[in-house]
């Protein structure tokens, strides 16, 4: 017995082959959409998981540091650290900005963090050395395109990467670079000298802030608010033993600050910042999964259409229905098995192009065979449903 499927793909192989290739292009888009989903999920929370801290201490009614802005006292930390149930308190600053290098720009996040704590330091290094000068030394990403020795401009600093880390990127992708504390406090709370120079002239001016009996008054007001002792959030790690949620709860009850562990943390990051994101990828791998249906279900109706005279002379030879309806399925099966992994090979090829993380898991790409199986049986209805009708008798027609 004749098999069509042999047949199509021996005697029309190329023609095989390039609709392999369509449909596995298709299907490498949608596991590239799937990868992209999952690479943002995974971004949203690298920066938290990496920061060796349960708890993150911001400003009352806020989703800060992440989500949304929180501004704090940088002495807050001494009042958590000695609480019962911390094993240890730091403070961290996060400022997105622009950093320049020559003549190019690098959009990233600065983490401020405290070099005498583990609480937000990074994580590993990949070359270079930590950071063992109080100022203007910072380790990057590698995403950054940085090397160690360049030297970087922070706002209107310059700082020299000394060392290189990997993986480290914000909630919405921008790879991080670390520097210490006092000097992200700097960088986002100190103000320019125009600045400084306008507001001292206005409080001169202010009989107020400088009556004529009291000449300390404008210099402790202006010092004051010269001064950068700001941060955007305490990290705080919780002791062996201790119920993060009730440690939590206590600094919410005595202390007056919105408190966050993992969980809520990370909900925030990938719901409040990422969500719509991440809603509209998921709208296009659904589009593009009806796309992929129909566009199976062109291809084999057309295939099977262009072998009818052939079809109805294996009826007239006395096939039966199940021969007809497996040749049919062999060949949609086949076009699936090609053209899963021609778009698993182009996805792989691919992904490192996309400045956004592209994560592919083993899972993934089991469920995605598997789908692309039963879309392809599904497809194949409408070309099953017509060969049946076909009668033995037009074998033998016009």
């Amino acid at each position: 017995m004749i098999n069509l499927a042999i047949k199509e793909i021996v005697h029309t192989r190329f023609r095989y082959f390039l609709t392999a290739v369509g449909l596995g292009l298709l299907i490498g888009t949608t596991l590239t959409m799937v990868g992209l989903v999952r690479g943002m999920a995974a971004d949203a929370v690298t920066l938290i998981r990496s920061s060796n801290a349960d708890l993150w201490v911001v400003q009352k009614n806020t989703e800060g540091p992440f989500a949304e802005s929180s501004t704090m006292y940088d002495d807050v930390y001494r009042s958590i650290a000695g609480l019962r149930g911390v094993a240890g308190a730091a403070n961290a600053a996060y400022l997105t900005l622009q950093i320049g290098q020559g003549n190019r720009e690098v959009r990233a996040l600065v983490v401020g963090f405290d070099p005498d704590s583990s609480l937000g330091a990074p994580p590993h290094l990949v070359a270079g050395r930590p950071i063992t000068r109080s100022h203007y030394e910072a380790i990057a990403d590698v995403k950054t395109g940085f090397k160690v020795g360049d030297k970087i401009m922070i706002r209107r600093d310059e700082y020299t990467v000394v060392g290189l880390t990997s993986g480290m990127v914000s909630s919405s992708g921008d790879p991080v670079v670390f520097i210490t504390l006092q000097d992200a406090q700097t960088e986002q709370f100190e103000k320019d000298n125009d600045y400084i120079y306008n507001e001292r002239a206005r409080l001169a001016a202010n009989p107020e802030f400088n009556p004529p009996d009291d000449p300390g008054l404008l210099q402790a007001i202006t010092s004051y608010q010269e001064s950068s002792n700001m941060v955007n959030t305490v990290l705080v790690r919780v002791a062996p033993g201790y119920d993060p949620n009730a440690v939590a709860a206590y600094i919410r009850r005595w202390k007056y600050y919105s408190v966050y562990t993992y969980q809520p943390m990370a909900q925030l990051l990938l719901v409040n910042v990422n969500g719509i994101a991440l809603r509209q990828l998921g709208m296009f791998m659904a589009i593009l999964t009806i796309v992929g249906v129909a566009i199976i279900m062109l291809i084999i109706y057309i295939m099977t259409m262009g072998k009818i005279k052939e079809i109805a002379i294996l009826k007239l030879i006395g096939a039966k229905n199940r021969t007809i309806v497996s040749m049919i399925l062999q060949e949609a099966w086949g076009l699936g098995v090609l053209g899963f992994f021609i778009g698993k090979i182009a996805a792989s090829l691919w992904a490192p192009l996309f400045p956004k993380r592209i994560e592919f898991i083993f899972t993934d790409s089991i469920t995605a065979f598997l789908f692309t199986m039963f879309f392809c049986t599904l497809a194949s209805v409408l070309s099953i449903r017509a060969a049946l009708k076909v009668q033995p008798s037009s074998a033998i027609g016009d």
